[in-house]
């Protein structure tokens, strides 16, 4: 669901005073005027679930501080949120920028991202508005002239606003926190061009297909390279970029940070695009993907998957959205045999195995209880074992002794 809301929200005004007050006062006092400004809301759902990518988009003038607001349809209610610090009451959605993103030039973008659920219906906002502005053409009714210079900058103060992005541009994260000490950090910007190499290795296991990994300069979560994989259906067009850079120092317990970019729905058969070696399960592979539509661990060894494949165990896990880039985070305690899972920064329920064996998520991890992973690398890739084919883009890996974060 793709949505462009043309209407205001006049009758969310109060409610929006409320979501104010739960937000740090450095956050509060936007600056800029958003006339001709975009809000661009990309849904990506599942039964009772969602998250969206929202993008603004400054108008006529640079902003310096925003708050993006819009009216839900539904009985939608946020959970989580991303690189903004969101809020809600009743139906109205409050998103204000974090301390490094707020500074807009004019026609400038930066994205933000929503989780949340819903049980009725996840029927489209409407009313989105930029610092008070209606966005998408639903603009005001002639506002007098006299107020427009106070919603403007004031010209000496223009320079600062779109100084920063000259430096780092606002529609790019900072460094991620922790990269600086992790054992392994990359975001592929000195590879070349072609095949990945120096560090990283491109393999084909069991024969090589129509599966391909190239470093790509056309499509970055930072920086300008990722690396792209062309991964086509069929067990023999597996294909992989892997690294054993920085693992062997990383001990019994390991945390890892990639951002991924896919353009096809995980499908109902298995696949995998992350993959481990595991030296204590006979070299057979931890590997990352997807069934049933929803995210999912799986050990090779014995096949078995967390969360478990019922109905109610997929329910807590969640689809990888599409067409958009996807913060995964990950840890797994080899002394312990535990593994915890994140995604854009929110813990998933189904992906967590604690020792404890619970019902539709690690009941059947749990099986083997002398399951002690010690992991000898890292590959990213695409495996089909009965359909899905699907472009992907990885990006800005990280492998550290502490959570990274996004």
């Amino acid at each position: 669901m793709r949505v462009h809301a043309r209407a205001a929200v006049a009758a969310a005004a109060a409610l929006l005073v409320g979501a104010a007050v739960a937000v740090s006062p450095t956050l509060v006092p936007p600056a800029g005027a958003a006339a001709g400004c975009l809000v661009d809301y990309q849904v990506n759902q599942w039964t009772g679930g969602f998250t969206a990518a929202v993008r603004v988009t400054a108008g006529d003038a640079a902003v310096n501080g925003w708050t993006v607001t819009w009216t839900y349809g539904g009985d939608q209610r946020v959970t989580n949120g991303w690189n903004a610090a969101v809020t809600q009451a009743g139906a109205a959605v409050t998103a204000r920028n974090a301390a490094w993103n707020g500074s807009l030039p004019a026609g400038g973008s930066t994205e933000f991202g929503v989780q949340g659920t819903y049980s009725a219906s996840n029927a489209a906002p409407t009313g989105f508005t930029l610092n008070g502005e209606p966005c998408n053409g639903a603009g005001p009714t002639t506002p007098p002239p006299t107020t427009v210079p106070p919603t403007s900058v004031p010209p000496t103060s223009v320079p600062p606003t779109s100084a920063p992005p000259t430096s780092a541009p606002p529609t790019s994260p900072p460094p991620p926190t922790g990269c600086g000490s992790a054992a392994f950090c990359d975001g592929f910007e000195s590879q070349e061009g072609g095949a990945p190499s120096g560090v990283w290795s491109v393999s084909y296991p069991d024969c090589q297909g129509a599966g391909t990994a190239t470093v790509d300069t056309t499509t970055a979560h930072s920086g300008a390279k990722s690396v792209r994989v062309n991964g086509a259906t069929g067990y023999c067009n597996h294909v992989f970029v892997g690294t054993t850079s920085g693992v062997s120092g990383l001990g019994a317990v390991r945390f890892a940070r990639f951002w991924v970019r896919h353009t096809t729905a995980l499908p109902q058969q298995h696949v995998t695009f992350l993959a481990m070696r595991d030296a204590n399960d006979g070299n057979r592979d931890l590997r990352m993907g997807g069934q049933n539509g929803a995210l999912q661990w799986n050990r090779a060894s014995d096949d078995a998957t967390l969360p478990e494949q019922s109905p109610s165990g997929v329910a807590l896990s969640l689809p990888l959205a599409t067409n958009r880039w996807t913060c995964v985070e990950f840890t797994v305690d080899g002394s312990q045999g535990h593994l915890r899972t994140w995604v854009d920064g929110a813990e998933v329920a189904g992906l967590v195995a604690d020792g404890t064996p619970t019902h539709d998520i690690d009941g059947q991890w749990s099986s083997r209880a002398n399951w002690r992973p010690s992991l000898t690398d890292l590959r990213l890739g695409w495996e089909s074992y009965g359909e899905g084919a699907d472009t992907l883009w990885f990006d800005d890996v990280a492998m550290s002794t502490t959570r990274i974060g996004c």
